[in-house]
């Protein structure tokens, strides 16, 4: 890895190897912590990618493993110097999801479900706004700008040059019928959204409401892939107060099963620009109240 390293992905990496060599050592998390006099939350954390891993850390686990391979602890050193380094997203202070935003920038693709609003990815500058005032009220209005800024800096790998993001959503209707803004707001989002989901590299479906139940009833949930064999999938989960990452291969594997569901119960990308386009005629005509824009009258 060069000096453009992602520090999330360097931590995790890092993690990950770390245990693996603990594991070859046969010592527990418990052992390890009483060795080297440290707690073991931090040493579950630091395995975990969740924390901070400094070289003199490296030098200490390594030593306790009896690592010999002297190629191997200065790659690890390097993976721990990485680590510390400061992410594009640092430059806006302390982003509660930086976690995530670290990992979806060095992801391949992202699989993602959505519910209630539409995906961050795909949102546009007026809706993504509305979506910030309304779900964090509380936000003063400097912090909410920073969180707009970073939504559009994200969407930036949709149309990067060299290896943009694919992007596969699959959205419930209530995301669609839900008035975020304005009717103005919605139509222009759903425009935005049949534009985007012809792109070659992101793919669109929508789950009617008379599908009924589906896997995706228990809410919100990504699943991201990397191009590195040496990185596993994860799943994120978004809550309100904290975020939640799941990377055993058992956990991805159930939450693939799930969205795999998701994809084959919901319309197909053509239907789904057809079911799109049907409810933005709904918000340009009367349908929401006598302040909705009327339609034009047909060409003679």
């Amino acid at each position: 890895m060069g000096v453009h390293a992602n520090p999330t992905v360097s931590r995790r990496r890092l993690g990950s190897e770390l245990r693996r060599l603990r594991e070859i050592r046969g010592m527990t998390t418990p052992q390890v912590a009483k060795s080297l006099l440290i707690s073991q939350p931090k040493i579950s954390l630091m395995e975990n990618g969740r924390r901070l891993i400094k070289p003199r850390d490296v030098r200490d686990l390594c030593g306790l493993y009896g690592v010999q391979d002297r190629r191997l602890v200065d790659h690890l050193m390097q993976l721990a110097r990485e680590s510390g380094q400061q992410g594009w997203w640092n430059a806006y202070g302390d982003i509660p999801y930086g976690a995530y935003i670290g990992l979806e920038a060095e992801a391949v693709a992202v699989r993602c479900y959505e519910p209630l609003v539409i995906p961050r990815l795909l949102q546009t500058p007026s809706y993504a706004r509305a979506v910030i005032a309304g779900t964090i009220p509380q936000a003063a209005a400097e912090q909410a700008a920073t969180r707009l800024q970073v939504r559009l800096r994200r969407q930036r790998r949709l149309d990067a040059p060299v290896n943009p993001l694919r992007l596969w959503a699959v959205l419930d209707e209530s995301a669609l019928r839900r008035v975020v803004g304005s009717r103005e707001v919605m139509r222009e989002q759903l425009e935005h959204l049949t534009h985007l989901g012809a792109q070659p590299y992101i793919t669109v479906q929508v789950l009617p409401h008379d599908m009924g139940a589906h896997p995706g009833v228990s809410g919100q949930f990504a699943l991201l892939e990397f191009a590195d064999a040496a990185d596993a999938s994860v799943v994120y989960l978004e809550r309100f107060t904290s975020d939640l990452y799941l990377e055993k291969r058992s956990d991805v594997r159930i939450y693939s099963d799930m969205y795999a569901h998701l994809q084959a119960q919901a319309l197909s990308p053509d239907s789904t620009r057809h079911f799109i386009n049907d409810v933005i005629k709904a918000y340009v005509g009367t349908e929401f109240g006598p302040d909705a824009r009327t339609p034009s009258p047909p060409d003679p």
